[in-house]
Formats: structure tokens, sequence, C-alpha cells
């Protein structure tokens, strides 16, 4: 069966027993998202909420929330159908009547890929008045308003006329005017960016719902030379429905999207948007953005309105971020010929850490594969990148990272970029999109016996509860951030730390230690390479060469967002009323 809507969706995971369907009155603010984050907590099942208060529409949750689930959307198909684009890219060459006749049935799956126009569009069935309709929610308790948290938002190039469907959060500013968290980096706000330019409004499409191809192909970190529409008619195993009326649009209509939001970005006007509960665990703060003035709102006769949550990880996007990865990593050696892998950590948010396999054919390949990555695409805003040149399983965090340390030496491998721009949501930086980003290079032949306890004694009372997370690796507990205070430069002089490479100050090592995903999130949402790095330096070369231990500050900073957590009075209602339910999963 092919999943063409949220209600087939639905439908399909009910028939697995993959959903859970709660028919009590739920309210958008607040107490659905909590619900859903305990749902996400317990590892369960798709949730449906058919009684959400202000609207009349459905919402469907944690839909994608499982391997399962994703299994039950798209099959094992397209992960074998991009292996197979991958592998024939690197191995056609020569042809031969013998491969040519091999790849038959590649040639037969890409014919069903594609765009088919269509006469009429199930989208435009209905019609809205307000976008207070829609069952929009919020998520924590210091979100700025309700928001879109599934946006499908699709634009195309005034100067080109090239598409993009991107995933860009949606606040909604009044009945028919929605924010538009448009980045410059991204398909969308280079768009964006040449109407205004120009001095015009850019046409944009806001969908919700709709074949699940669609949603995953929002996301995908695509070169700008692939169309994300043809991505989702992969994922959906058919050609994907277009409808095209210009009494309607301008641009080309999704026919089976379950919700369309149709308008223009006005150029020249910003408006402030957020605080926002975001996929680092932080909030993403106030600023202004672009606006989206609303013309038109559509939805089909059997409309769910989809939903997600983000926060700390991990939450449902975890698994659309571990999909994906598997789904497209066969596509980098294509690409990035010296790059055999690729693996961005959705517990950093993805884009704090990621770690890459290269190749180390000559004396500093590696280096040049590093720097490839960090030039392609949504990967350039990785602000950590490990590297090396044996074959780990980069799922295996733990062998990576000590596959690396094994192999590092941070006098001539450690490269930290300064002064160039970091991710919108990642305000380690001096300022919003500044910052800087590090390359820990490890390769060749095992370089150093990695530490793997700790006897010494710390001789001043700031640093606590030393922990060995990983050979080589100490993590300390520091005393809180002030600036200035001096602490890792007092943490260099300790004796007992001399005998290891990279030494982290946290606010709680008990608690950064308890797994590698604590690891992962407490080390690298914390820092910023360029600020928050120290070591006795020398300059080699005009190379800052860093002599172990290095020491790295990891302590929340006072300019730091808050941590997103739920407020108490919510907490007690779920418990209240569905506590019982919530703990049978």
């Amino acid at each position: 069966m092919k999943i063409r809507s949220t209600s087939d969706f639905v439908k399909e995971l009910q028939k697995e027993k993959e959903l859970l369907v709660i028919e009590e009155e739920v309210d958008p603010i607040l107490e659905l998202a909590e619900i859903q984050r305990r749902v996400v907590a317990k590892r369960g099942p798709a949730v449906l909420f058919r009684n959400v208060k202000g609207s009349r529409f459905s919402v469907a949750t944690n839909l994608y929330g499982s391997e399962k689930r994703m299994r039950i959307a798209f099959g094992e198909d397209p992960v074998k159908f991009v292996q197979k684009i991958a592998y024939t890219i690197q191995h056609f060459l020569p042809p031969s009547p013998a491969k040519v006749w091999a790849l038959r049935h590649l040639a037969f799956q890409a014919l069903r890929v594609g765009l088919k126009k269509v006469n009429s569009a199930p989208v435009l069935e209905n019609t809205l008045e307000s976008l207070h309709e829609l069952p929009t929610i919020k998520s924590w308790p210091k979100d700025g308003g309700n928001f879109v948290t599934l946006p499908l938002v699709y634009t195309e190039s005034p100067k080109t006329g090239k598409g993009n469907l991107g995933m860009y959060r949606i606040q909604i500013h009044g009945p028919l005017e929605t924010g538009m968290h448009i980045q410059i980096h991204r398909g969308g706000g280079n768009h964006y960016f040449e109407a205004e330019r120009e001095g015009k409004g850019l046409p944009v499409h806001i969908y919700a719902g709709g074949p699940p191809g669609l949603t995953i192909a929002a996301v995908a970190p695509l070169p700008e030379e692939i169309s994300e529409l043809i991505l989702a008619s992969l994922l959906l195993g058919e050609k994907l429905k277009i409808y095209k009326n210009s009494n309607v649009s301008s641009l080309p209509i999704v026919a089976d999207a379950d919700f369309l939001i149709s308008g223009i970005i006005p150029p020249k006007i910003r408006k402030p948007e957020g605080p926002f509960g975001d996929h680092y665990g932080y909030y993403a703060l106030k600023h202004d953005y672009p606006i989206v003035q609303v013309k038109n709102i559509f939805h089909r006769k059997d409309a769910i309105w989809p939903a997600t949550v983000v926060g700390r990880p991990p939450q449902e996007d975890h698994w659309i971020a571990e999909y994906l990865q598997d789904l497209l990593s066969p596509m980098f050696p294509v690409v990035m010929p010296a790059v055999k892998g690729v693996w961005a950590y959705e517990e950093s948010g993805v884009h704090s850490l990621a770690a890459a396999v290269v190749k180390e054919r000559y004396q500093g390949e590696a280096f040049t594969g590093a720097l490839r990555i960090l030039g392609e695409g949504q990967l350039s805003l990785t602000k950590v990148l490990l590297v090396t040149d044996q074959n780990v399983d980069f799922k295996d965090f733990r062998n990576t990272f000590i596959s690396v340390l094994e192999r590092m030496n941070p006098i001539t491998d450690l490269h930290i970029f300064s002064n160039i721009s970091q991710d919108t949501l990642d305000y380690t930086g001096p300022e919003v999109n500044k910052g800087s980003k590090a390359i820990l290079l490890g390769s060749g032949e095992k370089k150093n016996s990695l530490k793997t306890g700790f006897k010494g004694k710390f001789v001043s009372s700031f640093f606590q509860d030393p922990i060995v997370a990983y050979p080589g690796t100490l993590v300390v507990s520091g005393k809180k951030y002030k600036k200035n205070d001096g602490l890792p430069a007092k943490l260099l002089k300790e004796k007992c730390i001399q005998d290891f490479l990279l030494v982290f100050i946290v606010d709680d090592s008990i608690d950064a230690t308890r797994s590698d995903h604590d690891f992962i999130w407490s080390i690298f949402t914390r820092f910023e390479p360029a600020g928050d790095i120290y070591a006795n330096t020398k300059l080699i070369r005009n190379h800052p060469g860093l002599y172990p231990p290095v020491v790295i500050d990891c302590r929340l900073k006072d300019w730091y967002p808050p941590l997103t957590e739920a407020d108490s009075q919510t907490v007690k209602r779920v418990d209240d009323r569905f506590g019982r339910l919530l703990d049978s999963l």
C-alpha cells in the first residue's frame, strides 16, 4: 500500500499495532507536548490525539519515532535503491553488455521516480479562514507562542525557477500571518535573498502532512542540484502528484498534502520570532525574522495535523536523522571521493559533532578530506569533526572516539578555524551565526597509549569528581562559570591531569558521563573551539601547536540560552490525567 497522506499512515500504523489513540480532550498548549515527550521516553508508539482543544482536527505525533515505523512508511526499497545508484556510479564505467543487463531492475525502479501532473488536488478540497483553526502547539513554557513543528516550506528561485523544500519553523503571529525562520545558508534562504534584493516578495507554500516522504525530504541534507520532491517520490515508491493552477498559486501544488498554507514572504519586513525550545535541548532566543502574509489555507477532507516535539535529544527526530544518514551515506564517496563515510551525531543537535572516515594514501590527504566535508552543503555547519582513516562503526561512538584519540597528536592534528560562521541555533559563539570549528585528526598507526585511570588529587578545591570517560579523556566538575574566572588555566597547572590527552570541565561530571549520549550532549553543545579550548601553545610554522593536556571548558556560560524543561503544573496535570496510561506503555 502506498502511503499518500497522514490518514493513510495512521491507518497503517493502527494495523501494525503502532498507534496509541487518545480520545480525551488535550490542550495544545504544553499538555500535548508533554504527553509526546513521555511516549518518546518510553520508546512508545505513534499517538493520535482525536480531541484537541480549540480545533476540529486530530493531531498525530511520533509518527517517525522508531525504526519499525520508518520501515512501515518507506520499506527497504529506497535504501537499497540509493546503494545501487552509488555502486553504479562508482563501478559502471567502462560499460559492458553484462553490466547494462545487470542494471535492468534499477532502470525499471528509476522510471517510477519523478513528478506526475494531475488534474485535481485533494489538498484543495476545503478552506479555512484563520490559522487559529489549526491545532498548532506550544511545546515548552518559554516558547514565544504556537508553532507549526513539521512545516514543509516550498519556494522557488526568482532567478532560475529551481525549487527547494525545507523545514523552517513557523510561529503563528496572527490569523493570517506567521513568522518564517528562514536561514541564509539553506535553499529557501537563498531564494528569499534573491527576491528581497530585487524588492519583490517571495511566493511560498507551507505544507503539513501528505506522503511521509515529503517530510523526510524536507530535512534531507541534499546538494542544491537535487530536488527534494524527487527524493520524496523515491521514498513514496511512485511519482509524486503535482497540480498546477495559476488561479490558485504560481507555485506547483503537492496534490496529496494534508494542509497547504499559501502566501508571500514580503521584502524588508522583520518581526520578533521565538523563543523556541529547539533540538539542541536549549531555547533558540527571540530574533527578528521575515514573515509570511497568508493568502489561503487549504486542507483535504480527511486531513490529520502532523506534529512533533523537539528538545534535549533523543526525541522523535533522532529516528529521522538516523534514517536519512543510512539512506544517503552511500552517496558521500560519490560526491567526495576522498571520503569513505560521514556521520553527524544527532545527540549533539546534529551540527555540533560529526565523524568521518577518509582515505590517507599520502601525508595530508585525511586533512584534505576533512576540508571537503566542511565545504559540503549542510555538513558545512559542523562545529567539531572527528576524522580517522580507520574503518570504524560510527554508531559506536566510544570506539570511534578512541580510534581518533589513539592516533591524534594535538600539536599537529588539532586544527581550529576561528572567526567563521556557525549554526544559527548554536549559541556557544560570541554572536549569533558567528563562531569557529575544530578538526580532530587521528590517522595512521597508533601514537598514544591512553590513560585509563585517575589516581591523583587536585590541589585546588574548585575541581571535583574526576571521571575517566574514555581512555585518555578526563571529565571534571568545576565551579559555576564566571567570565574571566581563569579556571581552565588553573586546571592546566594541576599535575594530576598531565598524562591525559583531553580534559573537559563541566558543571556535573557524573551527569555528563552516564552514557555516550549524555557525554556527546553535555560536551559538544557547550563549547566553542576558538573560545573554550586551552593548552600550552607554541607557534610552529605559523600553526598553533597545542601541547597535551588540552583543556576544554564545557560549563554552561552565562550567555547560553536556558535549557528546555517542562513546567511543574503541566507535569502534574499529565500525571493526573494520563499517568496510568503512559506508565503502561
